[in-house]
């Protein structure tokens, strides 16, 4: 395997990637704010968020499909700006795969090396090797109709990487796919940017996905980022209630500010290990799985009603209501051990935050366009 990602990545190193100031508008609004970005080389970058974010906007910017109306682009130390996108030695993963339906496996994975007048010689034993680093080794003959989604989107892959690229785009590429083989292809993916080396910008609306494959990943929201970290620095640290809304299940409860390093949650002390923003409009980051039964006197107490309690196999998600009506869930394990201790439906319960668990963020931090 080695011999192979040496033979077929023998072009160069990855490349970094340079976004500056990019902007784009159509018609009132601008789906790209003055964006800027780095990507560092062979760093798998995932651009995160909902629809109408700009994210796939941004990758067809730096895929040259998209021409912005301000900024620069820079792929290694060149300025690609105004170059077209065949001339930016790209391979690109569509979401639909874009496949060749009336050509065989080989065929399809074949064509960027024949756009670039490859002699059958050279095409052929890259062909081979970019098919067995997608674990499709003798898929080469048969037709595209006769491969399963995933086999598909292994070829579409094979065809992203056969010609030796530094820098490879890929845009919702397991969007079409059931959940089990999403996340099989994810590891799948990952596996192979790991084993290639190559720069990656990966685009998906899937928070799970990103936080699974990624390096890093730049949350976009409102044609800007509106934060950008490591999956555990995004989870974990949110810079805004929308980034912590969409990462992950998290209730926002309204709390106004003590100090640098506290809150009050309805009436009650909460300690931060953080620290605490200014401002008025704040809110408590409460995310299931970071509460944990406790005493009325433990640290940072959230006492609650429980209202529903429900089993789902490895765990326990309790419904509770708060004295001021806000209700949040609880994913508790389940186990022997801490079954018989899990209140009821109607029963007051006492649950806790750690400090280093208890986030607080402003309401809002970007601005409407």
């Amino acid at each position: 395997m080695q011999r192979l990602r040496q033979d077929l990545y023998a072009a160069g190193k990855p490349l970094a990637i340079e976004v500056r100031g990019i902007t784009k508008i159509y018609g009132p609004a601008a789906v790209l704010d003055d964006v800027s970005l780095d990507v560092r080389p062979g760093e798998f970058m995932t651009l995160l968020g909902p629809s109408g974010s700009g994210k796939t906007t941004l990758l067809n910017v730096i895929a040259g499909f998209v021409r912005p109306d301000r900024g620069r682009l820079l792929i290694g130390d060149e300025e690609v700006t105004d170059k077209p996108p065949h001339k930016r030695g790209i391979g690109i993963v569509f979401q639909n795969y874009a496949l060749f339906p009336h050509m065989s496996v080989a065929e399809n994975v074949a064509f960027p090396l024949k756009a670039r007048r490859l002699s059958r010689a050279e095409i052929k034993p890259m062909v081979a090797n970019a098919l067995s680093l997608v674990k499709l080794a003798g898929f080469g003959e048969r037709r595209v109709d006769q491969l399963s989604g995933g086999q598909k989107q292994r070829v579409a892959l094979a065809r992203a990487i056969v010609f030796q690229p530094k820098l490879i785009l890929m845009d919702e590429p397991l969007s079409a796919l059931d959940k089990q083989l999403r996340e099989h292809m994810q590891i799948e993916i990952r596996a192979l940017h790991e084993r290639l080396g190559a720069t990656t910008i990966y685009v998906t609306h899937d928070q799970r996905e990103a936080l699974t494959m990624s390096n890093r990943i730049a949350v976009l929201n409102r044609a800007r980022i509106e934060q950008l970290g490591t999956p555990s620095e995004i989870y974990n640290a949110p810079a805004s209630a929308f980034v912590a809304d969409f990462i992950g299940e998290a209730v926002l409860a309204p709390v106004s500010r003590c100090d640098d390093r506290s809150v009050l949650l309805d009436g009650r002390r909460m300690i931060s290990a953080s620290k605490v923003p200014n401002g008025d409009d704040l809110v408590l980051v409460i995310r299931s799985e970071k509460l944990r039964l406790a005493s009325p006197d433990a640290e940072n107490p959230i006492p609650a009603i429980v209202r529903k309690r429900i089993f789902q196999g490895e765990s326990h998600v309790i419904f509770a209501e708060m004295a001021n009506g806000l209700t949040f869930t609880v994913r508790h394990p389940s186990h022997v051990e801490s079954d018989s201790l899990l209140p009821g439906e109607g029963e007051s319960a006492t649950f806790s935050l750690h400090p280093q668990h208890t986030v607080v963020v402003r309401r809002d931090l970007t601005p409407e366009h």
